[in-house]
């Protein structure tokens, strides 16, 4: 079923009046956007005044209001999603991604128009999505297990619209009511068919708002903890009532780290902080990845020689030194050396026995009706340099190792047809989230995306 445009702006049609009106198809009642204030009008008061407005627009969902400072004043928008596209549909919930987003301005003065044109471009990218709303429970900024838990506060970090619903609910707006939440990143749904039912095989990354920008421009951790390129990303298959999900992180080294130039393919590193200087961000960045996933295992796959050596010698003293190097294996594998001339079957023969212990121990997340319950209570975090195309081989090499575990837990697993079906979609949904997020960090595709997985 198509998403229709649920949502009416309506202006008020008089000089010197930039009253604004936001109504639902699904409400009865709706929002007074006026002299810096929202009013919930109750249809008895919306009918008093509509007459006063006209309709300038229709809209699929309304993302918030951005305020911007403009010397000593401060400007409102009104941002709607006027374009957009489904991308499939999970349990009840269509997915939709963005392509034209319209800022209705909510005072005269309409000035400091390039930040707001920096912005609609941004938003109109391609690169940011949600789920519809009305009567669903489904919020893609959380992954299966999360959303299982009710455990809305892990979502925080890839709710990237988050500031554009500040301003309602400073004026007892219920933002779930009205607004859309926004992630950023790549969804990828396939309809696969298991025997005689009907499932959905998704793949979702969610990128951190929490350190964002391009790999050339930001790079490393802040003194939060929070490292750029940081990506959550989700293997999942929902089937009736039953979901199994496997999620996987990647991050920039957390480390205080740049990389002069933007000249591609240059490993000039530098160091800004000395180790010691380094040790509380890397510590903090620890235990927000223990807080939000529980046990970690980090993946370094930087070279061994070469610019990157710097980098991964830093690394490595610091996790040695950490309090918690103890409870957090590091598997150092220099994928360029090891990988030569992409042959992914090197993965298998010298990578695979050093994560097998660790994937079975952390496992995989299960939930439904006859459905055998499984909870993952730990992640592998990879890096390389720029978190892409070596990340994306060894991400998609482990989530397709861990598939068939995967189709078994849900009872699919026992026609080859269908285990081959399931893999051969997964494949062409890792090559092209490995694009997407290439296209997202640099602008370009992923280098290894003909690579044979």
């Amino acid at each position: 079923m198509a998403l229709s445009k649920g949502f009416r702006v309506f202006q008020k049609q008089e000089p010197g009046s930039c009253s604004v009106l936001l109504e639902s198809r699904s409400r009865q009642d709706c929002l007074l956007f006026e002299a810096g204030a929202v009013a919930i009008l109750s249809s008895e008061e919306k009918e008093i005044v509509k007459s006063q407005f006209l309709k300038i627009m229709d809209a699929y969902g309304c993302l918030g209001v951005l305020r911007i400072k403009n010397g000593d004043s401060r400007l409102c928008f009104l941002v709607l999603v006027t374009g957009c596209i489904s991308v499939g549909r999970i349990r009840d919930a269509d997915v939709c991604k963005i392509t034209t987003t319209d800022f209705v301005p909510l005072q005269e003065e309409t000035a400091d128009e390039e930040r707001v044109t920096a912005l609609r471009k941004l938003l109109n990218s391609g690169m940011f999505y949600f789920s519809s709303t009305s009567g669903s429970t489904f919020d893609l900024s959380l992954c299966a297990q999360k959303l299982y838990a009710k455990d809305h506060e892990a979502g925080i970090r890839f709710f990237w619209n988050r500031t554009l619903h500040v301003h309602l609910k400073q004026h007892q707006v219920n933002c779930s009511d009205w607004l859309l939440k926004v992630i950023c990143g790549v969804v990828e749904i396939r309809t696969a068919y298991a025997t005689e039912k009907k499932a959905k095989a998704c793949l979702i990354s969610r990128l951190s708002c929490e350190r964002a920008g391009t790999s050339f421009f930001v790079r490393g951790t802040d003194d939060d903890g929070h490292v750029s390129s940081f990506v959550e990303t989700e293997q999942v298959i929902y089937l009736d009532d039953a979901v199994s999900s496997f999620i996987q992180i990647r991050g920039s080294v957390p480390l205080f780290w740049e990389q002069p130039g933007i000249q591609v393919g240059s490993h000039q590193l530098r160091l800004t902080r000395g180790i010691e200087a380094n040790a509380p961000a890397f510590d903090r960045h620890l235990i927000l990845l223990r807080q939000q996933y529980g046990s970690q295992v980090f993946v370094n796959l930087l070279r061994i020689k070469g610019g990157e050596e710097l980098l991964s010698r830093a690394f490595k003293k610091l996790m040695w030194a950490s309090a918690y190097a103890p409870d957090t294996p590091m598997i150092n594998f220099d994928y360029y050396h090891c990988v030569r001339g992409g042959r992914v079957e090197k993965l298998h023969s010298l990578l695979k026995p050093q994560l097998q212990e660790h994937l079975d121990k952390f496992g995989f997340f299960t939930s439904g009706e006859h459905i055998y319950p499984c909870l993952q209570s730990g992640v592998l975090r990879t890096n390389c340099l720029d978190c892409l195309d070596r990340t994306n081989s060894v991400q998609s090499y482990v989530a397709l190792e861990v598939l068939y575990s995967q189709l078994e837990s849900l009872g699919v697993a026992v026609k080859k047809t269908v285990v081959e079906r399931f893999v051969e979609f997964y494949k062409t949904m890792w090559s092209l989230n490995g694009h997407s997020l290439s296209k997202i960090f640099t602008g370009s595709r992923a280098k290894e995306g003909k690579m044979k997985v």
